[in-house]
């Protein structure tokens, strides 16, 4: 028995939502996966043409490409825990909350990163037009996820509606959603680089960017919270076969890159786009084996874990969605770098690619960090501060919840 996953009471049995530790790990793999494809694109394109090492790197780049979807997952898993089972909730009330905890970063970074990127650039750029371009199309900064998330919010109410008037056709909801994904990305592989779509609106000529084709994962992240001690038990009696899965996906991934350029002869920004029907199998199993990392997690925190690293998961946890807003600032340093040092072997950069990395990992983390612990930059990463007084008082009774969380967990 998954004891994170059962209901805990407190002392006066009023029933309490449990803390699920699994997502906590769940979060940092996402996260600092994102960091990782970032990272390799930055190295390969620094590289000579045509090498081995850049052909490494390009040829295994598919394989970091669930981190995406896995977002998308976690979105549409959170939002479900936290509303589904509310019997009154004031919509207008959860999109002010919402519009502005993330809409707030959103504006900022954009306009932050825009600067910094025009700062002593001659060629004339207009920045207030490129930053009303950049917020009303979410292209810039890798902050297309946002975007999205505003395109789920908005639809959100609707969605709890439609599971909660009809509670007996969840699963044949969520079939429906995977059966709709896999027909959504054959045509966009095989038939949309066929059509002329000059003349599209921008909601649908740049598809990362509309939330059609990440429904799958919200709804997988909907189903999965409605149901999650089913689909937990489900997981882990069939453990096995997906990590099995996993490896083989993901070895699957370079060949096919090898299919698309060989086969297709697609372009590279083809070879390795994201919306392909084989990515959408990999990323679902990724999900799945991380999922189930994250269960492990949650058994052994309390055991057999360093507790510095169960703070470490959990405040990565907490500035999750700081470190992918940040990441662009490091991103550039590195390119800057590089730009330096192109001029070496590619084998040589290769060998750097790690130290590139923790470049990224560990300046993302700290900017949020950063962010998270002094006032009021707390707003730029989501998280509105308190006055020092009332912030310690919160702290004091989270973490007196959270003990009597976990000793009902170790009765359990």
């Amino acid at each position: 028995m998954v004891a994170q996953s059962t209901e805990l009471t407190s002392s006066t049995n009023k029933p309490k939502k449990p803390y699920l530790h699994e997502v906590d790990l769940m979060r940092n793999i996402f996260i600092f996966g994102v960091l990782l494809n970032h990272t390799t694109s930055a190295f390969a394109r620094h590289m000579t043409d045509g090498s081995w090492s850049q052909l490494l790197l390009q040829a295994t780049h598919l394989m970091l490409h669930f981190t995406r979807m896995g977002f998308m997952f976690m979105t549409g898993l959170v939002l479900f825990l936290n509303y589904y089972q509310r019997d009154h909730q004031n919509w207008w009330q959860f999109w002010k909350k919402r519009y502005t905890s993330v809409g707030i970063p959103y504006l900022a970074w954009n306009a932050i990163l825009l600067l910094l990127t025009t700062l002593g650039d001659k060629n004339g750029r207009n920045y207030w037009h490129e930053l009303l371009d950049a917020v009303i199309h979410g292209n810039h900064f890798y902050l297309y996820y946002v975007f999205v998330t505003f395109q789920l919010y908005l639809i959100f109410p609707a969605l709890v509606g439609l599971f909660k008037r009809h509670p007996k056709k969840h699963f044949l909801f969520l079939v429906v959603s995977l059966a709709l994904q896999m027909l959504l990305l054959v045509a966009i592989k095989y038939g949309l680089p066929h059509i002329d779509r000059s003349t599209w609106t921008y909601w649908f000529r740049s598809y990362g960017m509309n939330i059609i084709v990440y429904q799958a994962y919200f709804i997988a992240g909907a189903f999965t919270a409605i149901h999650y001690q089913q689909v937990v038990h489900w997981l882990t009696t069939q453990a096995s076969v997906i990590y099995r899965l996993a490896m083989l996906l993901a070895l699957g991934t370079v060949g096919l890159y090898f299919f698309n350029q060989n086969v297709l002869h697609l372009s590279l920004a083809r070879t390795q786009l994201v919306h392909q029907p084989y990515i959408m199998l990999y990323a679902l199993i990724m999900i799945a084996t991380v999922f189930l990392l994250g269960l492990k997690y949650a058994n052994l925190r309390t055991t057999r874990l360093d507790p510095a690293v169960d703070h470490f998961i959990k405040l990565g946890s907490k500035v999750s969605f700081g470190i992918y807003l940040v990441q662009t600032i490091p991103l550039l340093l590195l390119n800057g770098i590089l730009s330096y040092l192109d001029y070496l072997p590619a084998w040589f950069l290769l060998l750097l690619l790690p130290l590139g990395y923790l470049l990224v990992g560990a300046g993302s983390f700290m900017i949020a960090w950063f962010c998270y612990r002094v006032p009021p930059f707390g707003i730029l990463i989501g998280r509105m501060q308190r006055p020092a007084v009332a912030r310690r008082s919160t702290i004091i009774n989270e973490n007196k919840q959270q003990n009597v969380n976990e000793l009902t967990t170790k009765k359990i």
